[in-house]
């Protein structure tokens, strides 16, 4: 029964949550969370201050104890919003691994909103109708819309209720100019997307993190006995909540119940952005949440661990169509992109003892089989360069860097040029899974060979492994000709022999 541990660095606080999966279940162990303010200044002057980095890091030694104590297999941390902006954040980073050994993943604002969707979904409150989810942070706000537990759209807006209070909010209570700002900047970030959420015809909305929280707790209070869920806030209940909370000071705000000392200093801001989300974009309410992104990095974690869980047909849903969408954006030849990935999967099963590639390989080559010629889309020369460029910056959904960094190696080589230790693609790589990478690279170009005349000429591959050789046979299609893939083929014979140490050879039956 694996142990794993999520931890969230975000601009407001920092969170840790450690589950165990059993039975395919993830169950909860620990939470802490702490109140950093690591994006303080960082809207302002574009860095992370040494105050909020010496604040994050003792609470990350706090978190690091707990991990130990409670004995995880596996730790992830990620960071969102402040460190995307921050130009010091490597120094944070840097300053994180040597206190606790934790390399800190900085994620997109589209991948953040990934990763929350897939801690919402392993929910079974969350119906299969277009859903509207919202996650304000201290940076930023990611917005998804889900629909039969697949994401049909995500944006990050820059609107997190640390940065908009820095940014407008400099008097207590707030003066009316100040608010007048932040609502015309708020309604320009949220009138920008508007007409993709209400092309999305959303039927539920569900809030996640402190903000949300802390204004569910705001509408229960002014309820004052009347009956409705205390998790759910409507448009009129927030329109007024956002009022009044801009009219009183921040100790007013810190009596209330639910808000809390240091969310006082922000809340007006993360109303304000609530106000106008439901009121802009027709919004009945919302429902708030107690999940959110350190969920779905248990969930990622548990389902690369077994891919039987939920969670790993989720993701795995979620990569294959964020392909198909790269495919399409770049124009790449689907019909050939899927026969080159059908012959990659065939040698890979086919020369298993071979290889001995780790099974997750397997999606790391298909995605690559299907994604090597964006490059074309750049331009024609220099094409595999660009082609290695984009899968390593473009949001695939559901890789991690690391991952990314992978299927653009694999799909790197598939001309003349061979990976060395020195090239730049391998540098980026795992030193770990440079050997692997190299297999993988060798198996995309054969099946690349396969389907090289683009004509579906191969109709089946038999492939026979010997201990020093192995034989492939190609079988054509009535009357096609297959000589242009067998000089491909031919063409990587000495190269097979340098990574597999075996001989080549092919036939024809």
């Amino acid at each position: 029964m694996p142990t794993f541990a999520a931890v969230d660095i975000g601009s407001n606080s920092v969170r840790l949550k450690i589950a165990r999966l059993q039975h395919g279940r993830l169950r909860a162990l620990h939470e802490d969370r702490e109140v950093t303010r690591l994006g303080e200044g960082v809207f302002r002057s574009g860095f992370l201050t040494p105050e909020s980095m010496a604040e994050t890091v003792k609470v990350l030694r706090r978190f690091h104890r707990a991990t130990q104590q409670i004995v995880t297999d596996s730790v992830r941390v990620v960071a969102t919003s402040p460190l995307r902006d921050a130009r010091n954040s490597q120094a944070f980073v840097e300053w994180v691994r040597s206190a606790t050994g934790w390399t800190v993943e900085i994620i997109s604002g589209v991948e953040e909103a990934r990763l929350i969707h897939l801690g919402l979904v392993s929910s079974p409150r969350v119906d299969r109708s277009p859903t509207l989810m919202i996650d304000l942070g201290g940076g930023s706000c990611e917005l998804t819309v889900s629909q039969g537990g697949h994401i049909r759209d995500a944006v990050s807006l820059p609107l997190g209720a640390v940065r908009l209070t820095d940014e407008f909010l400099r008097h207590d209570p707030a003066r009316k100019g100040e608010l007048k700002r932040l609502q015309s900047f708020v309604m320009r970030e949220v009138n920008r997307i508007a007409a993709r959420i209400a092309g999305a015809r959303v039927k539920n909305v569900i809030a996640t993190s402190g903000t949300a929280a802390a204004l569910a707790a705001v509408a229960t209070h002014l309820r004052r006995g009347r009956q409705r869920s205390r998790l759910v806030v409507s448009r009129g209940e927030m329109t007024r909540i956002a009022k009044r909370l801009a009219r009183l000071p921040v100790a007013e705000r810190r009596k209330i119940q639910g808000i809390g000392p240091r969310r006082a200093e922000i809340i007006v801001s993360g109303a304000m952005v609530y106000h106008e989300l439901l009121d802009r974009l027709h919004l009945a309410a919302f429902r708030y949440s107690p999940l959110g992104l350190r969920d779905g990095i248990l969930a990622q974690m548990a389902a690369e661990y077994d891919r039987s869980t939920r969670s790993g047909k989720q993701i795995e849903s979620e990569r294959w169509e964020s392909i198909l969408k790269a495919v399409e954006h770049y124009h790449i030849d689907r019909k050939h992109a899927l026969d080159v990935r059908e012959s990659a999967m065939v040698l890979f099963s086919g020369l298993r003892s071979v290889h001995r590639l780790p099974p997750e390989y397997r999606e790391w080559l298909s995605a690559a089989a299907m994604l090597y010629e964006v490059g074309d889309y750049v331009n024609r020369n220099g094409h595999h360069r660009h082609t290695q460029y984009i899968i390593s910056n473009s949001e695939i959904l559901g890789f991690t860097p690391e991952q990314r960094r992978v299927i653009a190696a694999i799909a790197r080589y598939l001309g003349k040029s061979r990976p060395t230790a020195d090239d730049g693609p391998m540098k980026l790589v795992d030193p770990a899974e440079r050997e692997n990478v190299q297999k993988a690279i060798l198996l995309l170009r054969l099946a690349r060979a396969l389907n090289l005349g683009r004509s579906r000429a191969v109709e089946r591959v038999r492939i026979s492994v010997r201990s020093a050789d192995v034989r492939v046979t190609l079988v054509p299609r009535r009357r096609a000709g297959v000589d242009l893939e067998l000089w491909a083929i031919e063409k990587d014979c000495a190269y097979f022999r340098e990574v597999f140490g075996r001989e080549l050879s092919t036939a024809v039956s």
